[in-house]
């Protein structure tokens, strides 16, 4: 899961360097926080949150098979 998401991010930003995925366990479920460059940050939000929204959707699509609960973070 991190892969994938490391792989989509690195995409879609300028400086693919700075690109990095933390990975932390609480009892909501598995929380992914991705750290891009401060002038990436709305490269991967989009016009309107609508690439956090496809991101976050491929995620908890390809956490199906592993039946956890998984959010993604975006933080600069």
């Amino acid at each position: 899961m991190k892969d994938l998401i490391l792989v989509i991010a690195k995409a879609l930003v300028d400086h693919p360097e700075d690109v990095r995925v933390d990975v932390k366990e609480d009892d909501r479920g598995t929380v992914y926080q991705l750290s891009v460059h401060q002038s990436d940050i709305g490269k991967v939000i989009g016009k309107q949150g609508r690439i956090a929204k496809a991101l976050r959707t491929v995620v908890s699509s390809a956490a199906v098979k592993s039946d956890k609960r998984v959010m993604v973070d975006i933080i600069s």
